[in-house]
Formats: structure tokens, C-alpha cells, sequence
């Protein structure tokens, strides 16, 4: 904001006693839907009903608290979860809302520069001489901007997002499925053995609730809180400093991206500008070359007749660069600097108090260009500029109009009268396709009283405006082209510019298309001008064409695609000619080219450009941005990741991720996502092994005492099977991993085969199944064919050997040990043999001190986990791994 404000806030102010009964009745409120919304998934609504059954005696299996714990424990964890992400919203908002304003009334306010707009506001006065305060809007969507007016809105500084179900959710949730359709089929099996006899309904119920622990209740907290450490993991990486993970329930999507789509400035760039090339057609000139403009222009006596007149090659770098030193909406702003006031500095053109700010930083090197070159912007109004040539003299022109750049016409103008000769230039700049064709001189008195009408119109007023602006732009000269370069993020290669013939170039130096890779320019030209050539394969107007192009590109292998804007200019049933006609076709041949380059593409058709890969592909896709004109490529993607740039904070904001640098962004995949896919398609799958083994030793029980649907472990046994005798070392899960991060960044190879969802599929889901019915099968049977006629003692030897496989088993399953898993399998080995001192009800503590017993456990502990050694050994062996020679 630019300097101080008088600032009236019309809102209605709030009611006193309205903000009282919310502050009673909102943390009501809150419990209510917190409570409320837990219960909405399926498998928690589930749980209640099981709990709540055991309320009802014909459906009691044992004490209430071992259905009614577990469930407790669970929403206790998520709900926990969620509070702490509330608390860090709310930090983050009152760390905002405490910014202190100076207030003159209660609706009346100071705002001072470089402060955000607090509320909706009508700014009533400004310190600003030409009484326009600026509103540097770069947090609203479209890129960079400023505006000038009195209707200001506040920036949206936490955008609301919607939670969102990553891919690796829906697939646990499918498996959650199956094992409720197994659950089902058991439980019918088990009543159809007895040939249904009784009330055959009430036992299907018991069975229902026997093998309830075929669906673990553990499932979703276990992976909730993995998603808590992964996040963590990000935010304390030193390598990646500022990473903030503002999604917490897609981590693992990080690790599956198939299609990876970038914008370029302040994204792959650094969005600093910098003046290189100004270009007048037959002469280019550098930043050590512009000795002629440091020299006086020659002196006109009068207006000029017309522009259509031979120049020097002098006056015509002189009038080349007074366009530049014109053509904007650069405004130079005086600041103290501890030597001189700023009124004294703004009244002398104090070179070292000026500060510029412009909507745009190419403006700003522009203007900054030309004052190195002695021609200098030290005044600007609504009305007026002043410029200071090398000879120290003052120019003043008066503002008639400005046509604002807009990201459909892709260019900006503005008419000036110079005082000194009464001459009036329209001066226009923007993208060369769309100046190609401009050019009439027409008479600016009279077009004048056409704009202004249009302006006033009260229907159609965008289009009547574009027409008069349309009517101006006619046989313009052409002065020079000029090139600014965008320095480069560090570790970043890349050129800048984006027009089609510079997209080629981008390609190759990005290393997306290698330097002998053929490039198939793809592009529809609606009109092209003779001032401009641009050299296009193939101009696609109509169906036999759009199948004649896309023949033509199939024929070429290992191609890169380039496409322009044009091809892609889209409404809800036209997405230009091949992708009117042939869109599915294209798509398929677009996504099998190693790279795609989008060029002159508007913000909607980067969001349509991801939502078509989506809707043909199926796979995941990731948008990287850094401004607001990204925001709805960012949402739209599966995961959005937002860098931090120069054009505020709305990309970072409403990403899911954000990163400071676009470096990052490789080890935010390649290392975090990699390693959080991994290890949650292990944690996931272990977690369900656990809950078949003992619903499976519960089937083996049950059938073996004629079906009855009795339960094998009671009370503590249990809650502590899946608390404390194994939940900590399979939590611990979470740390494991296959390969180191330095080895995950030196092969992206790695990354690709995730692509694939292997680690978590229907096979290795099979395979988890039938570890589970193997074990649970040698343990219960083991455990009957050794106990010595006592029902206690089959209790003891299978839960002590259910233990100590559980811990066995993911000894095995860990690929790389950290201290923390081996303090984990430690911890809960002793927490299992303390407590059977004070579990004499439902084990026989004299007997688990025999050698008999010891004998016994070990052999079935042998037996149920020796196998499944034996036969990883022998996978390393023969069929090892792809990383497996890189970890040794």
C-alpha cells in the first residue's frame, strides 16, 4: 500500500450481544460437528454399532470395554489430529489479525504503506499527491498486479480448502471393502456349518461381532498419524528449508505423480528482470552499446505530421526509447533516506530516494533500463509523467488515456500530448503474435469521445470498450523489440520468454528434450500478419486437416510436443480443431511424447490442460506455481505445490504443499514422496496381517469346537494385542526405508516404479492374506495339539507366540533399522512379559515359567515365521529388488 490512508470500513458492526451467545454456543458447536464428522466414514459407524451391541445380553462376547476402548482410543487420536491442525490455523490467523492499525473512529481507519488491507474498505483520503492509492493485489488470482481507486477488497490470506482423499486412501478403503465382504462370508459360513439351526439370525450377529477384527480399527489411525510424521519429516528437512506441508492427508500422493506440469516465470525463475536486447530491426543494441541515447535528441519545433517519415538510425533509438521510458504503468515513489525528507526528495527528483513500483517487474527493469541510458521517470500522476532527458531538461506530457494490459489482449497502451509541442502519440507494447497486425493512425480527439462513451455504457461495456481500442490499433509503427531476461532459480537452467519459437528453446535448455530430439510444433493460427513470420508445420482449420496433423505426428517417434495457446483456446465444446475432433486421440499421442511445452497459455487453460490429463490418462497429476494465475491449475491438480515468489503468497496458500525454491521440488518427491508411499503401503498391509492372524486363530477355535461362537481371547488380551504388545513396532514402520535419499535423487528410476502402485496392490494384498491365514493357522493348531488339558493353556502358548511373531514379523519386514525400531520391539517384548504377572485370569502364570511352555512356544514361533525367512532369503537371491544393488 502506498502511503497513509484515511480508510472507512462500511460494514455492519457487530452486535454485542450476538458475540456473546457465539461465544457460548461455539465450542458446543464444535464438539458437536467434531463428534459428528468422525462418525460420517463408514467403519467408524461401524465400530459404534458394534460397541453399542454389546449393551444388548443375547450379543454380549465379553466386557464392554473391549469393544468400547479401542473405538475411544481411536477417535481420541484423530480427534487430537485434527485439534492440532486447527491450533496452527489458528496461530497462523491470529498471528495475521494482530497487526495493528491506527483507528480513527470505530469504522474509520489509517492505513499505512506496505500494510495489507484489514476489512472491505472506501478509502476517503491519501497522503498521495494525485490521490490515487495503489493496491498491490498480488494475492488475488491473475498475475501480479496493481490498481489505482477507492473500492478496495482485502487479501485472502487462508483460503478454505477442502479436505481432501489422496489415491492411497481410496485403495485402503477398497481393501476395507473385501475384508467386510470376507467378514460377511465367514460369518454365513460359520451358521451355514451349523445348518442354521436355533435363532441362526441372532449367531450370525455373534459371528459378525466374533470377527469384527478382521476389519482393523487401527487401520485409519495408524496411517493418520504416519501422515503426521511424514509431514514432519518434510517441514524438518534442512535440505528443503521452508517447506510447509498445509495438506496432511496426501503425502503418499507425492510419491505416484505421473504427469508433472510447471509454470515458468517466478516458478523455474526468479521473476528478477533484467534489461539485455533492444532491437531495431536492422540494428540490435546490448547494455555497453547505448552511447547514442546518452546523447541529447534532436530539438523539434513543432508536431510532427506523421510518423511515416525516413529516420536517422539515431532518432529512431531516441524515439525507441522514449516509448519504453513511456509505455507502462511504472510509478517512481519518493522514500526518505535519513539524508533527505521525502518531500524534499520527491520535490527535487532526488535519484536515491526514488523507489519504482509497477504491477509487473519487466515494467520496472524496463523503466530502470532507461534511466541508465539518461532517460529517467521521476514524476507520475493520473494525469502527467515527467521525464528527465541526459541534459538534466524536464519533460512534460499529459496521460489522455491508458488501455490496461489484460491477459486476453496481451497488450497495453497510452496516449500522451507533449507539452512543449502539442504533439499527441498513442504508444503501445505487448506480445509480438498480437502487435504483428496492429497499426492506423486515427485522429485521438475524436476517438476520444468514442472511449469515453463506451465507458459509460451500461450494457456490453467490456465489448464496446475493446471495439473503440480495437479501432486505435491499426498501422502502428513499429519501433524496436526489447528483451528482458528473468534470472534464473539457482540450479535451475531455463530461458526466459514464452512465445512459440522461445518454447523450443525452453525445452532444450531444461533439459526436457535433448539437443538432437526431434520437436513437433503444434500450433492453430487464426490470422497471421506479413510484419511477423512464424514458421508452423501445419495449419489446421477443419477436420481433414486436424486428421492429416495428427497422422502426421504420429509417424514421429521419441518426439517432443510444443503447443501454443491457441491450439489449446477452449470453451465448454471446442478445444480447437484436433481437440474438437480427435481429442482422445491427441491426448494419447501428446501423452506418450517424452515432454510437452504449453506456450501463451491463459490461467483457465492451464486448469483445463490438467483436467483433461486426468480425465484421459487416470493417473496423478502435479502443478507447480508461484502466483495467483496459477491457483486454478494448483487446485485442480492432485497435488498442488506452491513456491513462494514475488507475486505473493495466494499459490503457496492454496497448495497443498509449498516450497521455497522449485529445486526442492525433486527431493519433495523423489525422497519424501517416495519414502511416504512406501512406507504407508507397508504400515497398511502389516496392519491388516495383524488383524487376520487372530481372526483366523479365532476361526481354527471356533470350528474346532463344533462353531461356537465363543471368543478365544477376552478382556485385556484383546486391547493390549493391539496397543501396547504391537502397536509400537508397527508404527515404527514409518522410519523404515530401502534406499538412502542421496541414492533416491541420483536414480529417478527409482520414483518410476511407484508409478505402478505395486507396493499396495490386490497381489501383495493376496499374498499379506495368505501369510496371515498360514500363521494364524500354525499357531492355533500348534497351540491345540500341545496343550495339556487345560483351556488356559492353549490361551497362553497361542497369545504368547502371536506376540512374538508379530515382533519377528517386522523385524522382518524392515528394509533399513533405526534405533527407534529396535527400541520399539524392546519395549513391547518387555511391556507383554510384565504384564503377565497381573493376567492370572486368562493365563496360568505358573505354567509360562515351564520348559515346557518355553519349548513349545519357540517350536510354533519356529514354525509360523522360519518359512517365510527362508523364502525372503531366496527371493534377494534370485529375483532381488531394483534397488537391491544400489544398497549394497
Amino acid at each position: 500500500m502506498d502511503p497513509m490512508g484515511l480508510a472507512l470500513n462500511p460494514s455492519i458492526p457487530p452486535r454485542p450481544d450476538l458475540q456473546e451467545e457465539g461465544k457460548k454456543e461455539g465450542p458446543q458447536r464444535t464438539r458437536h460437528y467434531v463428534l459428528f464428522s468422525q462418525f460420517r466414514y463408514f467403519f467408524n459407524f461401524y465400530f459404534l454399532l458394534l460397541a453399542c451391541s454389546q449393551f444388548v445380553p443375547e450379543m454380549r462376547l465379553g466386557a464392554l470395554y473391549t469393544y468400547w476402548v479401542p473405538l475411544g482410543f481411536v477417535l481420541a487420536v484423530t480427534i487430537i489430529r485434527e485439534a492440532v491442525e486447527e491450533i496452527r490455523c489458528y496461530v497462523r490467523d491470529k498471528e495475521v489479525n494482530s497487526q495493528v492499525y491506527s483507528r480513527l473512529t470505530s469504522r474509520a481507519s489509517f492505513v499505512s504503506q506496505n500494510q495489507r488491507v484489514p476489512a472491505d474498505m472506501i478509502f476517503l483520503r491519501t497522503s498521495e499527491k494525485n490521490a490515487a492509492p495503489r493496491l498491490q493485489s498480488s494475492d488475488l488470482p491473475g498475475k501480479d498486479r496493481s490498481s489505482e481507486g477507492c473500492g478496495l477488497h482485502p487479501d485472502p490470506l487462508h483460503p478454505v480448502l477442502c479436505p481432501q482423499i489422496g489415491l492411497f486412501d481410496l485403495e485402503v478403503n477398497c481393501l476395507t471393502k473385501i475384508l467386510f465382504g470376507a467378514l460377511v462370508v465367514v460369518s454365513l459360513v460359520m451358521v451355514a456349518l451349523q445348518h442354521f439351526a436355533g435363532r441362526w439370525y441372532l449367531q450370525i450377529i455373534r459371528f459378525l461381532l466374533l470377527f469384527s477384527n478382521i476389519i482393523p480399527i487401527s487401520l485409519r489411525v495408524n496411517l493418520d498419524m504416519g501422515k503426521i510424521v511424514y509431514s514432519w519429516v518434510i517441514r524438518r528437512d534442512s535440505k528443503i528449508p521452508g517447506t510447509v506441508v498445509r495438506s496432511s492427508t496426501i503425502p503418499e500422493q507425492l510419491g505416484r505423480i505421473s504427469y508433472l506440469l510447471t509454470d515458468k516465470t517466478g516458478t523455474l525463475t526468479q521473476n528478477e528482470m533484467v534489461f539485455k536486447r533492444l532491437h531495431l530491426g536492422t540494428v540490435a543494441y546490448g547494455l555497453d552499446s547505448m552511447d547514442e541515447q546518452s546523447q541529447e535528441p534532436p530539438a523539434q519545433k513543432g508536431p510532427t505530421v506523421t510518423t511515416k517519415v525516413r529516420r536517422t538510425m539515431s532518432s529512431r533509438v531516441h524515439e525507441a526509447v522514449k516509448a519504453i521510458a513511456l509505455c507502462h504503468n511504472v510509478t517512481p515513489v519518493y522514500e526518505s533516506n535519513g539524508v533527505t525528507d521525502q518531500a524534499e526528495a520527491e520535490k527535487q527528483f532526488e535519484d536515491s530516494c526514488r523507489v519504482y513500483q509497477a504491477s509487473s517487474p519487466d515494467e520496472v527493469a524496463l523503466v530502470q533500463w532507461t534511466e541508465s541510458v539518461g532517460l529517467t521517470l521521476v514524476g507520475r500522476d493520473q494525469s502527467s509523467m515527467q521525464l528527465r532527458t541526459p541534459g538534466d531538461q524536464i519533460l512534460n506530457l499529459t496521460i489522455l488515456q491508458v488501455f490496461p494490459f489484460t491477459y486476453e489482449s496481451k497488450r497495453m497502451g497510452i496516449i500522451v500530448r507533449d507539452e512543449s509541442t502539442g504533439e499527441i502519440t498513442f504508444y503501445m507494447k505487448g506480445a509480438d503474435v498480437v502487435m504483428a497486425g496492429i497499426v492506423q493512425y486515427n485522429d485521438w480527439l475524436e476517438e476520444e469521445a468514442r472511449y469515453v462513451q463506451a465507458k459509460l455504457s451500461v450494457h456490453d461495456r467490456s465489448l464496446k470498450v475493446a471495439t473503440v481500442i480495437e479501432s486505435l490499433e491499426m498501422e502502428m509503427e513499429l519501433l524496436c523489440l526489447t528483451g528482458v531476461e528473468d534470472q534464473l532459480q539457482a540450479d535451475v537452467w531455463m530461458l526466459t520468454g514464452d512465445k512459440l519459437e522461445t518454447a523450443t528453446c525452453t525445452a532444450k535448455n531444461a533439459h526436457l528434450v535433448t539437443r538432437n530430439q526431434d520437436i513437433h510444433v503444434f500450433r492453430l493460427v487464426k490470422h497471421q500478419s506479413q510484419a511477423v513470420s512464424v514458421s508452423v508445420p501445419f495449419q489446421v482449420t477443419n477436420r481433414g486437416e486436424a486428421h492429416l496433423e495428427l497422422n502426421a505426428f504420429r509417424r514421429k517417434h521419441d518426439c517432443a510436443l510444443v503447443i501454443s495457446g491457441d491450439s489449446l483456446e477452449v470453451s465448454a465444446e471446442d478445444l480447437g480443431v484436433c481437440l474438437k475432433y480427435y481429442e482422445y486421440e491427441f491426448m494419447e499421442l501428446a501423452c506418450q511424447c517424452p515432454a510437452v511445452v504449453c506456450c501463451r497459455c491463459a490461467p483457465t487453460q492451464k486448469a483445463q490442460i490438467v483436467r483433461l490429463l486426468q480425465e484421459r490418462t487416470g493417473k496423478l497429476t502435479c502443478a507447480v506455481g508461484d502466483g495467483g494465475n496459477d491457483v486454478s491449475m494448483i487446485q485442480e491438480s492432485d497435488c498442488g505445490v506452491g513456491v513462494e515468489g514475488k507475486e505473493g503468497k495466494q499459490a503457496s496458500l492454496a497448495a497443498d504443499f509449498s516450497i521455497t525454491q522449485f529445486k526442492h521440488l525433486g527431493r519433495l518427491l523423489m525422497v519424501h514422496g517416495r519414502n511416504s508411499y512406501k512406507r504407508s503401503a507397508a504400515l497398511s498391509q502389516f496392519v491388516i496381517h495383524r488383524s487376520l492372524c487372530i481372526s483366523t486363530m479365532q476361526a481354527v477355535f471356533s470350528s474346532v469346537f463344533y462353531f461356537a461362537s465363543v471368543p478365544l481371547y477376552q478382556g485385556f488380551l484383546i486391547i493390549g494385542y493391539s496397543t501396547i504388545y504391537t502397536m509400537f513396532p508397527v508404527f515404527s514402520l514409518v522410519l523404515d526405508k530401502d534406499v538412502k535419499s542421496e541414492v533416491a535423487m541420483l536414480y529417478p528410476e527409482l520414483y518410476k516404479d511407484l508409478l505402478k502402485g505395486r507396493p499396495l496392490s490386490y497381489k501383495t494384498f493376496l499374498i499379506w492374506v495368505l501369510i496371515s491365514i498360514y500363521q494364524g493357522s500354525t499357531i492355533m493348531y500348534g497351540a491345540l495339539l500341545l496343550f495339556e488339558s487345560e483351556f488356559v493353556h492353549i490361551v497362553a502358548i497361542s497369545f504368547t507366540s502371536l506376540i512374538l511373531t508379530e515382533l519377528l514379523m517386522v523385524a522382518l519386514t524392515i528394509q533399513t533399522w533405526h534405533w527407534l525400531m529396535t527400541v520399539a520391539e524392546l519395549l513391547s517384548l518387555a511391556c507383554y512379559i510384565a504384564s503377565l504377572v497381573f493376567l492370572h485370569e486368562f493365563i496360568d502364570v505358573y505354567f509360562i515359567a515351564t520348559l515346557s511352555f518355553l519349548w513349545k512356544v519357540s517350536v510354533i514361533t519356529l514354525v509360523s515365521c522360519l518359512p517365510l525367512y527362508v523364502l525372503k532369503y531366496l527371493r534377494r537371491r534370485f529375483s532381488p529388488p531394483s534397488y537391491s544393488k544400489l544398497t549394497s
